[in-house]
């Protein structure tokens, strides 16, 4: 009995483990396919059975249709699962061979809908022919093109009252033609909405998905006076107007106390506690949620500076850990007390390398924690996110997300500044949150964006886009260019999959309190109310940024709204990535054309400009330019000037020429691969440590730039030697930017024969340009070897570019004269400090000539030959021209050292003993005449 007993306990668990893996497999098949409204669109049951699909051919005789297993080919890359539909067209065909396969659809109730299907297959004369059709509908025509070149075809059609619908696809091809179809897919889809801008609805996009903004400066701009209107042009509270456009949380900073000792607030919207309570119950009051973002500082934290509170200056680390969690969680108790609705906080600020004036990452970790725990303490459903930076540096997320972890730090949300102008690509964007997300089991989100809608500047202090370098502007300065910015980013997060879960946008409402016209009364309230990036009142606290450069808005141009309070149609965009968008098209921006010319080259303007639409699409069309205008730029020579053309509607097209002087140095922006007559050496301490990089924003001009870096010693020189130069005056210049340049000896330099003229220069912060120049170079000989040296300690970076040699005057020689001393006639300087030579414009008619260097060494040597003499070597016997430049390097005086008086002496030549022969006779003559006078007097 108990056997028996015992065989019907296992017959149950087993008919149960069977039940469970079916329905295990049956709910997998069904999610995985939980959009489709195909039965077996994926073929992965036999297509044959007649319960789904239906096959008509024009003649069997000439098709073979098969119901393929991929694995039966072991070189095919199948579409989608194990089984697709295969098909030829029999070579022994007398005419093309066709034929339909569809299924009816029961009730398709009304909407918009797309059919899709892959397909892949012969090309040429063997190529299948495919056409999708829903209903009375159909696709165009698309032919396979290759083995293994899978493609999509789809067809949009719209269902307008509940109905059967038969859908599938007419098939046909020359005898001999082949391919494959899979992944037939039927699926509901989102009208666009008509707007005045074209968005693309983001697919998967969450229904609960974060469309945030940071609008902390709000209170100071609305005490300032600015006024924000809602659609029809009335004033409204901005909550409002954001909340009926999509947006559902906003971020507030918090900074601990951003007044002087006198009670000035620093600027930046003075975001202190009570600052955030007023904008978190108006955020609440408006259905959103609120990101509380402590910085753990009086002012501005980010990855340039993380500066401690005042009042927790002196603390040791204890006290200022104990410090940063009651303050945490003091805060949170006030704001939950006042009813907001806090569902997420953020500890500290870009904090990359520091928080709270910790920059060692055990103390960091440390202080991640405390207020972590201190969120926790107070509601365990808030989340907890920390915030970083550039996440287009290769690694960074990476290194940090482990260090995290390897610290034990404990927090729910890894966030990111993510400004497409500075930090990459949007692939690269997903990809590394992405990495965190599945690695760490982390949710991600992107805590900072923005983009331009117009290059004004709305109150006078300067934006911070868009620039001439530094910068990647992938999209149009437009409002529809900006729309499809924010948009872009959204997808890139919701691309990561289901931890990206959301974006908020910096800033939108940041607008001028005063036109540029009136900024002595702007810069009063930007004082006043702290209405500006910073007042000047914070200096007291930040002397070397806010203390510098105090001012503005500098982010005007890339609010959601325009200088009049009034919101732009990129505002939608909230709402708009759940439904797409679609407007009249017309041309959005027409692309200047630029052109960089010697002086004296001929000049070419195309004969099409390019466009984007603003449903993203880029086009040429014809222009018809301004003949007169480009007549008067050829006659002007060195400059640079505006041609204007007309397109069609009338729109104004532009050529940006810069008519340059002829640059003789080959290669002088890195641009072209062969770099072999740039010369490369290394200290004799220092290991290899340049390259050349391909990076847009660290290049002053085109992708590439010569970058350093050196955790050890920055020790190299870079040198040209250039040869075949008509005798004459040139100048000579680069650009430099970079930073952490302690102990710093850098300097450009040009040796003509045993003489070397030199300038100083530095760096002064990413993309702050120095060019220093040296100029009046007289070149006689026709050879000249251009450089820079460069030197500092370890942990300098930066990159060089755009190296120019310009003819400048011809060189008249110096005809001889009777002084004893004759100074060099052109390294003289003036009393105003300028060189006392002619200082023509350079005007003149450059001469072409070939440039060839005659330096074939590239980036492969090391060996630490640096042929610049030392100005402070007494022992060369060279004539060293030094000119100092330690700020932007735009001075070029010279400061002779001649090191030899023979330079000062007059010059021996035929002329000169004629000279001297001649006075002798003189003094001879005078001498007898003289005696004879004497003996005449005697004798009287």
């Amino acid at each position: 009995m108990r056997e028996k007993r015992g065989r019907i306990v296992y017959f149950i668990l087993i008919i149960s483990l069977i039940f469970n893996v079916s329905s295990l497999q049956f709910s997998y098949a069904a999610d995985s396919d939980s959009s489709n409204l195909l039965v077996n669109g994926g073929f992965e049951t036999d297509i044959w059975s007649g319960e789904a699909w239906n096959i008509e051919p024009n003649n069997w005789n000439y098709l073979d249709i098969n119901w393929y297993n991929y694995s039966d080919d072991e070189w095919l890359n199948g579409a989608e699962g194990d089984y697709g539909l295969k098909y030829w067209v029999k070579d022994t065909a007398l005419r093309n061979g066709s034929f339909t396969i569809k299924q009816t659809v029961s009730s398709l109730e009304p909407g918009y809908y797309e059919l899709s299907v892959e397909s892949m297959g012969g090309s040429g004369d063997v190529a299948g022919q495919v056409q999708l059709f829903a209903g009375e509908k159909t696709s165009d025509v698309k032919e396979t093109n290759d083995y293994n070149n899978w493609e999509t075809i789809a067809l949009e059609f719209e269902v307008t009252e509940e109905s059967d619908i038969e859908v599938g696809a007419n098939i046909s091809g020359k005898p001999n033609a082949w391919g494959y179809i899979d992944n037939f897919r039927l699926k509901k889809v989102v009208k666009p909405v008509e707007s005045d801008i074209f968005i693309e609805r983001v697919e998967g996009i969450p229904a609960d998905f974060i469309k945030g903004v940071d609008v902390s400066s709000i209170i100071s701009l609305e005490e300032s006076g600015v006024k924000y209107k809602n659609w029809s042009g009335d004033e409204q509270d901005i909550f409002q107007t954001l909340a009926e456009a999509g947006v559902n949380y906003v971020r507030v900073r918090i900074w601990n106390d951003p007044y002087d000792r006198n009670g000035n607030g620093y600027g930046g919207g003075n975001n202190d506690l009570a600052k955030a309570i007023e904008i978190g119950k108006r955020a609440t009051a408006n259905g959103m949620k609120l990101l509380v973002d402590f910085h753990y500082s009086d002012f501005w934290a980010d990855p340039a500076k993380q500066q401690v509170p005042k009042a927790w200056k002196n603390f040791t680390f204890e006290e200022k850990k104990d410090a940063l969690y009651n303050y945490t969680k003091e805060s949170l108790q006030s704001m939950l007390n006042e009813g907001i609705d806090i569902d997420m906080v953020q500890v500290g600020n870009e904090t990359n390398g520091g928080i709270a004036g910790e920059t060692e990452w055990t103390k960091m970790s440390e202080l991640f924690n405390a207020g972590s725990k201190a969120v926790k303490d107070v509601d365990s459903n808030i989340l907890v996110a920390l915030h970083f930076t550039n996440p287009e540096t290769v690694g960074r997320y990476a290194t940090i997300a482990k260090t995290l972890d390897e610290y034990g730090v404990q927090y729910d949300v890894f966030a990111s500044s993510y400004y497409p102008f500075w930090h990459g690509t949007l692939e690269n964007l997903t990809s590394v949150l992405k990495h965190v997300a599945d690695t760490y089991g982390k949710k991600v989100m992107v805590a900072e964006t923005s983009y331009t809608y117009t290059a004004e500047d709305g109150d006078g202090h300067e934006n911070t886009a868009p620039k001439d370098a530094g910068q990647v502007l992938n999209y149009p300065i437009t409002v529809q260019g900006q729309a499809h910015a924010v948009r872009d980013v959204i997808e890139a997060v919701v691309n990561v999959g289901a931890a990206g879960i959301g974006v908020f946008y910096w800033e939108p409402a940041w607008l001028p309190v005063g036109s540029p016209e009136n900024l002595e009364s702007n810069k009063l309230l930007w004082e006043t109310y702290g209405s500006g990036w910073a007042s000047s009142y914070a200096a007291d606290y930040d002397p070397e940024d806010a203390g510098k450069w105090y001012g503005g808005s500098a982010v005007d141009n890339q609010a959601l709204f325009d200088f009049s309070g009034h919101p732009l149609a990129s505002l939608n965009i909230f709402k708009y990535v759940n439904t797409g968008s679609v407007a009249p098209l017309k041309i959005d921006v027409v692309k200047n054309v630029s052109i960089r010319a010697n002086w004296g080259d001929d000049i070419n303007l195309p004969e099409t400009v390019e466009v984007i639409y603003n449903n993203g699409n880029i086009d040429e069309v014809p222009v018809t330019w301004n003949e007169n205008q480009l007549n008067d730029v050829l006659a002007k020579g060195v400059g640079t000037y505006v041609v204007e053309g007309t397109i069609e509607g009338g729109l104004t097209a532009k050529a940006i020429i810069n008519i340059l002087p002829k640059n003789y140095v080959i290669n002088p922006s890195f641009e072209d691969s062969d770099r072999s007559m740039w010369k490369i050496t290394y200290g004799e301490n220092a290991n290899p440590h340049t390259g050349f990089q391909n990076k847009a924003t660290d290049a002053k001009s085109g992708n590439y730039s010569l970058h350093f870096y050196s955790d050890k010693q920055v020790d190299f020189q870079v040198e040209q030697t250039i040869t075949n130069l008509e005798p004459g005056y040139y100048n000579f210049n680069m650009f430099i930017q970079g930073g952490d340049a302690n102990n710093s000896e850098m300097y450009i330099y040009a040796k003509v024969g045993n003489q070397t003229y030199r300038m100083n220069t530095s760096v002064n912060g990413w993309v702050n340009w120095s060019n220093p120049e040296i100029k009046d170079i007289l070149i006689t000989e026709g050879t000249v070897t251009v450089g820079t040296v460069i030197k500092a300690d370890g942990g300098a970076w930066g990159t060089l570019d755009d190296f120019n040699l310009n003819y400048t005057r011809e060189y008249k020689e110096e005809q001889p004269t009777n002084s004893n001393t004759t100074p060099p006639a052109d390294n003289s300087v003036g009393d105003d400090g300028q060189p006392g030579n002619d200082n023509s414009t350079g005007n003149e008619n450059p001469v072409e000539n070939d440039n060839t260097s005659g330096n074939n060494n590239g980036t492969e040597d090391t060996a630490s030959d640096n042929n610049v003499p030392n100005v402070n070597d007494n022992e060369t016997g060279n004539d060293i021209t030094v000119a100092n430049d330690n700020t932007t390097g735009n001075n070029s005086n010279k400061i002779n050292e001649n090191r030899n008086n023979k330079y000062n002496e007059l010059p021996i030549t035929a002329t000169n003993y004629t000279n001297i022969f001649f006075i002798g006779i003189v003094f001879i003559i005078l001498g007898t005449s003289m005696f004879g006078c004497l003996r005449r007097q005697q004798n009287n």
